[in-house]
This record gives structure tokens, sequence and C-alpha cells, in this order.
């Protein structure tokens, strides 16, 4: 697959085509150069989006290989997978877009047979293959439902990038993804970071630095996080019953280590120190509470023990972890209740805005 980029910028107005124009971009299996076109994205057709950025990288979730490239893609902003279709699956994953299932806002309306970026090979597709296309074959009628979706098959639409290509950096400014100073920044904390893994000595010098560059730079202290709890000792739970729309406070990330394991664990969930710590302190806003996703290696729905909290706006900026820098995926963060708190809401003197907010909460909390 060759590197080519997407013909939009991030922050273009473009428009999804219709359904039969996508439909007839696609193969037998609904895929276009590899990447499935879902049934969830099919509402969204003939409406004006933003692209909220283009997708020429991404992170491998299945087979753990680093980063990957794309050609011609984007993310559309605010346009997450509902799992309708898959499940009930409440990742929330970025969808997807490739150039050809979409054109600039305001062009004249068209049909063509095969949109600009779509393979001559396609046979096109009908909608009823869309849905099919969401289970794998199963191997017996006992065997519980595989899925398959974007994020599952990622590694086929996609190619091995490796970090020192310094090409995707360039085009992280390009396509209007990052500014150059926050491209330059994450790369010099990198270039700072690396030696920690190899250094044979004088590693406490090199920690020094590496935390003094990261707190100059980022005004924030090294993310390293260090589990508390001693092996063989049970992780601490505790349950908030946190409801969609209640403000939170994350604990500071003293707090969490207490929570934590010598792998960085709470009852079998990471935290992501690289990119959950500059969380710590904040307040947000409960998204969602995920009880069950489906296990991307394997398109097996799992359902959590406890659930994870999803928090507005709370999601990896791939600033720190090597092998996603950059990447503009924006997956959410997933908390346990126990690294957060509540926050109440100050009571309003205006009735009126009170009962509003009430409403709005219930409506979130009813989806």
């Amino acid at each position: 697959m060759s590197w080519t980029l997407s013909r939009y910028r991030a922050g273009d107005l473009v428009e999804v085509r219709g359904q039969e124009e996508i439909l007839a971009t696609l193969d037998e299996r609904g895929c276009l150069d590899g990447m499935p076109f879902m049934p969830e994205m099919l509402r969204f057709c003939g409406q004006q989006f933003r692209v909220g950025a283009v997708a020429h990288k991404t992170c491998d979730t299945v087979q753990k290989t680093g980063g990957r490239r794309l050609a011609s893609t984007v993310h559309l902003a605010g346009l997450r997978c509902d799992g309708s279709s898959h499940g009930g699956c409440q990742a929330a994953c970025y969808l997807f877009w490739k150039d050809a299932w979409l054109k600039p806002a305001g062009a004249v309306a068209s049909a063509p047979s095969n949109p600009a970026g779509a393979s001559s090979s396609n046979g096109g597709c009908i909608a009823g293959q869309l849905v099919a296309s969401t289970q794998q074959p199963a191997g017996d009628q006992t065997e519980e439902p595989r899925y398959s979706c974007q994020a599952t098959q990622l590694c086929e639409a996609t190619e091995w990038l490796p970090w020192w290509d310094a090409r995707q950096y360039l085009y992280d400014v390009a396509t209007g993804n990052h500014s150059a100073a926050r491209v330059a920044r994450v790369l010099c904390l990198a270039l700072v970071r690396a030696p920690l893994r190899h250094v044979p000595f004088g590693y406490r010098i090199v920690r020094r630095f590496s935390d003094w560059m990261h707190l100059w730079l980022t005004g924030r202290p090294s993310p390293v996080v260090v589990g508390k709890v001693r092996h063989g000792q049970t992780t601490p739970a505790g349950r908030l019953d946190l409801m969609p729309g209640e403000l939170v406070r994350i604990k500071s990330q003293a707090e969490i280590e207490k929570t934590l394991d010598e792998h960085g664990k709470n009852r079998g969930l990471s935290f992501d120190a690289d990119e959950m710590t500059p969380y710590c302190g904040r307040v947000a806003r409960v998204q969602s509470c995920v009880t069950r996703i489906i296990e991307e290696p394997t398109g097996k729905m799992i359902s959590m023990k406890q659930p994870c909290i999803v928090l507005e706006g709370v999601v990896c900026n791939a600033e720190s972890a090597a092998c996603r820098l950059n990447c503009p995926r924006a997956i959410p963060s997933y908390w346990r209740e126990i690294w957060l708190e509540r926050v109440e809401t100050p009571a309003s003197s205006d009735q009126t805005s009170t009962s509003s907010a009430i409403g709005a909460r219930m409506t979130r909390a009813a989806v």
C-alpha cells in the first residue's frame, strides 16, 4: 500500500456520500483497501462534518506491532461507533473514513460508479452484506459470536510504520493534525526518554535529566507510576455508581498508585501512565459507563467484571508512548471508580437553569 495522504486537511468541511455511492466502492466483504465500511456509518450519509484529523497513521491495538500507516483516510470530528450492529459494543471507537466515501461540502451532487480513490477491482456491495460482515463465520453453533469491525481488521487495512520514519512527523504538521511546536515537543521528550530503556549505567542521572526536561517542556512531572500494592495482595475496589453527566475529580497520581499492583493494574485494568497521568487532578464529566466491549485480537465480546468509566474529552493524546506518538485515534481512557471522586455541583439560584441541567443529565443517563 502506498502512503497516499488524504486530499483533506484537519478542519475541512466534507459531506459523506450517499449510500449507493459508498456501496459501489466496496468489495463483497464491505471493505475498501481492507478497511470495512460498517453499518453504524450509514446513518451519516448525506450529512456534513468537519475533518477532525487525517488518519495517515494509527496505533495497532490488535497485534501490538506499534504504529501503522494508512492511505487516504480521515477521522470526522465527533463521529464514533455506537456498536449498534456489533452486539452493543461500548468501546466508542473513532471511525475511519476513506476519501472515496466523502466529497467536499457543497460539491455538485453526482453518483459516480467509481469515486476517486476507490479500487477498480471492487464489484460493489449491498447493505445486507454490510450487516452480514459484522460477524466472523462460526466454527459451530455453540461458539460465541466473533465480531468483525474496523478495529479488529485494522492490520489488514494498514501497513507497519517504523517510529524512525521521519515522514510521519512532517505529515503530522502538513495535515493540520498538530502544530509544529507540539510535534517538536513530543519528539524531544521521546528522544530524552529513549536512553532510559537501554542505559547500562548512570540510570539515576539520565532519569533526573528526563524528569527535568519533561517538567520544563510540559509543566508536568514525568508520567512514571509505581504501584504500591505488594505482590500477592489484591488491589482495592471502590464503587461510586456514577451516572452519565455527573462531575468527578480524577484523583492525584499518588492516590492512584496506592490502588495499583507492581504491573500498574487494578483488578486487571491497566493504568496507562503515559497518557492518563496528565489528567490527574482534573475535573471532568462522566460520559458513559462501559460494561462490554469487543476484544480486538479475537473479535469476542467481553464483559467487564467492574464498570469502566469514560470521561468527556479524556482520551489518549499520544504524547508519550513511543509506539503511538501523535496518533490521531483518540482512544477513550478507561477509569476505575476508585480512581475518581464525586464533585458536587453548586446549587443554582436560577430555578430554570437548575431544571434544565437536571433534565439534560437525565437525558444523558437514559442513553
